[in-house]
């Protein structure tokens, strides 16, 4: 496994111990993704929140799905774009996902909630993965479909788009997961990483 995607899922991981021997009140209040004007509960956005809600994690199949993708997904990515670059793609594919979800939930308002976990970077990573891998088929698990890359990248943002506008699956950040595929995107593009 290469150095950045190792060194992620054990950051991770350690994140999420710490979570669940005691410290999950501090470092959701912290270091979770809060929506602006939330401070009336306790808790408030800070601009270090873009980075560090990626490394907190709702449960243990949260953590568990985030990583295995990253495990399967992102070493073959991270051997394609080089260590370096790779660390700033899914960081910046993490922020873009973050400000994706704050504007999201200032929009439509309601009751805050922290957003939490590394789903948007690793959807960044599953783009760059079917943008370079595109023909490279991925079996699913649940039906046991084959599939190439492109196609089950494709049909799961459209998944993920249907979800988020009706509102579907209430707690999960769809727009999240779609804003750090469009962070993605965009920096594939600057980087001329693109067809």
């Amino acid at each position: 496994m290469p150095p950045i995607t190792r060194g992620l899922i054990i950051a991770n991981v350690a994140a999420y111990v710490l979570q669940a021997f005691g410290a999950e009140d501090a470092l959701i209040l912290h270091f979770a993704l809060w929506p602006p004007g939330s401070s009336a509960i306790g808790a408030g956005f800070e601009p270090w929140q873009l980075l560090t809600y990626a490394f907190l994690h709702g449960g243990l199949v949260h953590i568990g799905l985030n990583m295995l993708a990253l495990w399967m997904f992102g070493s073959d990515v991270e051997r394609r774009l080089g260590s370096a670059r790779f660390l700033r793609y899914y960081l910046i594919c993490v922020i873009a996902a973050g400000a994706a979800q704050l504007i999201v939930s200032t929009l439509i308002g309601g009751e805050p909630y922290p957003t939490l976990g590394a789903s948007g970077g690793v959807f960044g990573v599953l783009l760059a993965f079917a943008m370079f891998f595109p023909r490279r088929i991925i079996m699913l698990l649940f039906p046991p479909i084959p599939m190439p890359a492109w196609l089950f990248v494709t049909l799961y943002a459209g998944v993920e788009l249907l979800l988020g506008v009706t509102g579907s699956q209430a707690g999960v950040a769809h727009f999240a997961h779609l804003g750090g595929m469009v962070g993605g995107w965009f920096i594939l593009r600057r980087w001329q990483l693109t067809g």
